[in-house]
């Protein structure tokens, strides 16, 4: 037996099946863009670990940062014994992140606790219950995240009942027959049906939508969403734990804007494959729960704090913004291109180099699910890893390091137009 297939073997044995793992495949190596596996097999990782590694496997500023953090001290838990890197970090999220007047920073470890406490800052600053969410939404596995989350299969189903006090209305995705008004008005028939909009402590929504679809919110749409915040007293939540630290081109999606949140969730990219994610929001909200309020044993982990100082400089000096726009651009270009000989592409999409595909059936507008999974499969085997998405799974994402060489950029370009043809 292979190595990879005895490993195979014992991971089916020793974990349960709602770990759901792509690859069957170990690996052993990692650097930049590429990954080697157990048997020394190559491939190109168009999937970033759920786009957290905007700046790659291993970069030497990261690796070199953890390094003299581990040789300093890895933990102490904040809360206890404070460590100045915590607030040095703090103090940049607050500088850079597009939020109005004084700010301040919480440290978490995953996204969905950043999502769960910017329901408890929320709840805590309005003295109000209840949040609004969109279709399509993906903000984490905990009970509340999944409450939030616009996707039953397969983030809710069978873990019944969910938090009460959460509302959905429909993301405008005009690929699917819904306009912004089409999304306005749902939102005041909420008001009008289900819960008086004076009750609403927040409404949380990701500026280009992860697991959905990576549909982009349209600036309209945003807009709006700031209007009805500002009229009814709620406050505006953008999650950025897929979008945030150059992904977009900007450091952040809500840059692409003329609104700003109230509170922005960050995680994934942020440091590099370390576990962390932070909630910074307007100074006054953020004070509003107690001390003891928020935290956690792990959050702002000294190691994860340590990469994540290092990813924002990084992607200063190493200027990833204007990268990611060229390297989306290029994939857009290329993509576009295939139209003509392949029917199945309905949509061709995204900011900077969060780029989707989205497949429907051949003359139709029903989502191919199945083509869809034939072209990641295709490219895999090919050496490319690739990522769907959307509720209907006929959506491919592409989230390859913003520093991937040049080189490996354009042979994974032709890895995913013969994918995509075969």
């Amino acid at each position: 037996m292979s190595k990879n297939a005895d490993l195979h073997a014992r991971r089916l044995a020793a974990t349960p099946r709602g770990v759901g793992v792509m690859g069957d495949f170990f690996i052993e190596r990692a650097e930049n863009a590429e990954i080697w596996d157990k048997e020394g097999r190559r491939f190109i990782d168009f999937a970033a670990g759920i786009a957290v590694l905007n700046t790659g496997h291993r970069h030497p500023k990261l690796m070199a940062a953890v390094k003299a953090q581990l040789d300093a001290f890895t933990h102490t838990c904040y809360q206890v014994v404070p460590y100045e890197g915590y607030v040095t970090l703090a103090e940049t999220l607050n500088k850079i992140v597009p939020i109005d007047g004084a700010k301040k920073t919480a440290f978490f470890s995953t996204g969905a606790e950043a999502v769960e406490n910017a329901v408890k800052v929320a709840r805590a600053a309005t003295g109000r219950s209840g949040i609004i969410a969109f279709s399509g939404a993906f903000h984490g596995r905990t009970m509340m995240g999944m409450a939030l989350t616009g996707k039953v299969h397969p983030y809710k189903a069978n873990f019944g009942p969910m938090p009460a006090e959460v509302f959905h209305a429909p993301f405008p995705v005009e690929l699917h027959g819904v306009t912004v008004e089409d999304s306005i008005k749902f939102l005041h028939h909420l008001f009008k049906s289900d819960i008086d909009p004076k009750r609403v402590a927040a409404i949380i929504i990701e500026p280009v939508q992860g697991e959905g679809g990576f549909y982009v919110a349209p600036p309209a749409f945003m807009r709006e969403l700031r209007k009805v915040c500002d009229e009814h007293g709620i406050l505006f939540i953008a999650d950025e734990i897929q979008t945030g630290f150059a992904r977009t081109g900007k450091m952040f999606a809500m840059n692409h804007h003329d609104v700003k949140p109230d509170m922005m969730t960050m995680a994934k990219s942020m440091a590099g494959g370390f576990p962390i994610s932070a909630l910074t929001g307007r100074a006054d909200i953020m004070d509003a729960p107690a001390p003891g309020g928020m935290g956690g044993t792990y959050a702002g982990n000294p190691l994860a704090v340590a990469a994540a100082n290092a990813v924002i400089e990084v992607i200063e000096t190493e200027k990833l913004n204007e990268r990611a726009n060229q390297l989306g651009a290029a994939l857009k270009e290329r993509i576009n291109s295939l139209k003509g000989s392949v029917p199945q592409i309905a949509d061709v999409r995204g900011l900077g180099f969060m780029v989707a595909v989205e497949f429907n059936k051949a003359g139709t507008n029903e989502p191919d699910a199945d083509f869809t999974k034939k072209v990641q499969a295709e490219a895999l085997k090919r050496g490319l890893i690739l990522l769907t998405c959307g509720v209907y799974f006929n959506v491919i994402r592409f989230l390859a390091p913003i520093t991937i060489g040049d080189d490996t950029f354009a042979e994974a370009l032709d890895i995913i137009e013969a994918a995509i043809k075969a």
